[in-house]
């Protein structure tokens, strides 16, 4: 436990956390995406209906669950070849994915003038942020 106990041990548990948030966070709403299509379009069709993506809502829904997908997937590969070769290039696309993804969600979400939807979204972005810094770090 000793080893964890240093800079690089603390940078490196810092980037698993990361990596690992990602993951989380981005497998499980992408995969929400697909297994309820009907219901997340419906619930964005209403969120959209006065913005100016009312008309393209079901393209962007698909967009955002590859991207979403993709920062899943980068993010979790990632935080396994941490885990085992210590490489953090895979994560570190992971966080790049991710903050992308969270671009889109604050577009959406201030082009649909939903003001506390997209500022509850700055929090991830910071992560985001920090996690590009760490894992880009190494």
């Amino acid at each position: 436990m000793s080893v964890l106990h240093t800079s690089a041990g603390a940078l490196l548990i810092a980037q698993l956390f990361v990596a690992a948030f990602f993951a989380i966070l981005f497998l499980q709403s992408g995969v929400d995406k697909i297994l309820d299509r009907r219901g997340n379009l419906d619930w964005l069709t209403g969120h959209f209906a006065k913005s100016p993506l009312a008309g393209i809502v079901p393209l962007l829904l698909g967009v955002l669950t590859a991207v979403e997908l993709a920062a899943g997937i980068l993010s979790a590969l990632g935080f396994f070849l941490l885990l085992v070769r210590r490489d953090s290039s895979v994560a570190f696309y992971g966080a790049v994915v991710s903050g992308i993804a969270l671009l889109a969600l604050f577009f959406g979400q201030r082009m649909a003038k939903e003001y506390p939807g997209a500022a509850s979204l700055a929090p991830y972005l910071l992560i985001a942020l920090f996690a590009i810094l760490a894992l880009g770090a190494a």
